[in-house]
């Protein structure tokens, strides 16, 4: 998926708020939401191949500059504007992350128009959480947290807090009490991950399935691959999308 693609841009707007959208594929729906700093080259290599795994890829552009470089200056910048930007949750635990109802938005239409079981939703890193909070509200049945990090890991509660509010975390039991999976990916001494994968074992059971990795790395799909990551999405939304 090469980025940016005017045949495939769009945008989404909710609640008077709009995103650029790019869109690529045919099959069932996934909603792949970047990762900080932005839609760099590395995320859009890894949406091609969800797009050549059979499915219908929508990337929504959060911050950053799309098709920008990973770099010290680029993570910066796009750190600035999520820590100032009214749609993310960044330093308060017990929250879901307003941006949650645009995205929830976005999955309903696109489950209107192609139909099936569900859609699929993955986040990354910062937004690796966000992927959660679209179940809430959505018809999400493949939720994929690829090492989520908000809110920032900067106190024991906060790196143990999987950014939804104690409603919004009670309604994803229950999904997952009626037989809905999630799919978590991290390495396993990654700092901005923190405690969540415990957090998420303990609240939701066998429903949440883990993926961990040796090594230092943050990055499970894009810039730290590791392909049995890689490999192991398409095989879950085979199994929930279908």
């Amino acid at each position: 998926m090469t980025l940016p693609d005017a045949r495939t841009q769009g945008s989404h707007t909710h609640d008077g708020v709009s995103h650029a959208t790019y869109r690529k594929g045919t099959g069932p729906g996934v909603i792949v939401i970047h990762e900080i700093p932005g839609i760099t080259p590395s995320v859009a290599r890894f949406a091609q191949e969800v797009v050549d795994a059979g499915y219908t890829v929508v990337m929504p552009s959060l911050f950053g500059k799309d098709g920008g470089s990973m770099n010290p200056l680029s993570v910066g910048n796009a750190l600035r504007k999520v820590c100032v930007s009214r749609e993310f949750t960044t330093l308060r635990a017990g929250e879901t992350s307003p941006v949650a109802g645009w995205l929830r938005s976005l999955a309903r239409d696109l489950h209107e128009e192609l139909g099936g079981p569900g859609v699929g939703a993955l986040g990354m890193c910062f937004t690796g959480g966000f992927a959660l909070a679209m179940m809430v509200d959505a018809p999400v049945t493949a939720p994929v947290l690829c090492q989520p990090s908000a809110p920032f890991a900067v106190t024991p509660r906060l790196a143990a807090d999987v950014n939804l509010s104690p409603g919004d975390l009670d309604i994803v039991k229950g999904k997952c009490a009626a037989g809905q999976q999630v799919l978590g990916l991290r390495f396993r001494p990654d700092p901005a991950v923190g405690k969540r994968f415990d957090t998420l074992t303990r609240e939701l059971g066998d429903a949440f399935i883990r993926v961990e990795f040796k090594g230092a790395g943050h990055s499970t799909v894009t810039e730290q691959r590791q392909q049995e990551g890689v490999d192991a999405v398409p095989g879950f939304f085979a199994d929930n999308l279908h």
